[in-house]
């Protein structure tokens, strides 16, 4: 059974795991990525804040993708990043992706925010189809303060 559910202290490990496992598999920079976030290791916490929510799924008891949303550092109250979203590759291509998405949107739209941002690489090919079927759009310039400065792929959308 694969449910997506929202990320509990247990499964810190797990998830960092995950996001590591995906990066090291695309070749992602370890420098100026998530890769190097110091959050990693401590997804529960680091979401267990007002207006932020990580959702994890969950294949027969394993952890296999996650994505979450939280206020954009750095920029106005009203716009939220979409945040860490891996999966592995027994999650790909079974439609968890937008059941994701759909997850972390409404977590947005409940937050109040108005805008939702995201950064990626440009071989993440797959990733911006999924974030285009939603409504981003690409734009010219990074925003906020996330210390990702080796993505160099923007997308933000209207909420």
């Amino acid at each position: 059974m694969t449910i997506i559910r929202p990320i509990l202290y247990t499964d810190n490990q797990a998830i960092a795991a995950v996001i590591r496992s995906v990066l090291l598999e695309h070749n992602v920079p370890k420098v100026g990525t998530a890769y190097a976030d110091v959050s990693l290791d401590s997804m529960f916490e680091t979401y267990n804040v007002p207006r932020s929510s990580y959702f994890v799924v969950e294949h027969n008891g394993k952890i296999i993708g996650g994505a979450g949303v939280s206020q954009l550092a750095n920029e106005a109250e009203t716009i939220c990043e979409l945040q860490k979203m891996y999966f592995l590759p027994e999650a790909r291509g079974l439609g968890l992706g937008s059941q994701m998405m759909e997850k972390c949107l409404q977590a947005a739209i409940s937050f109040k925010y108005e805008k939702c941002y995201l950064e990626t690489m440009p071989y993440m090919e797959d990733a911006q189809k999924l974030y285009k079927k939603f409504g981003f759009q690409y734009i010219d310039t990074p925003m906020g303060c996330t210390g990702h400065t080796s993505c160099p792929v923007w997308m933000l959308k209207d909420l």
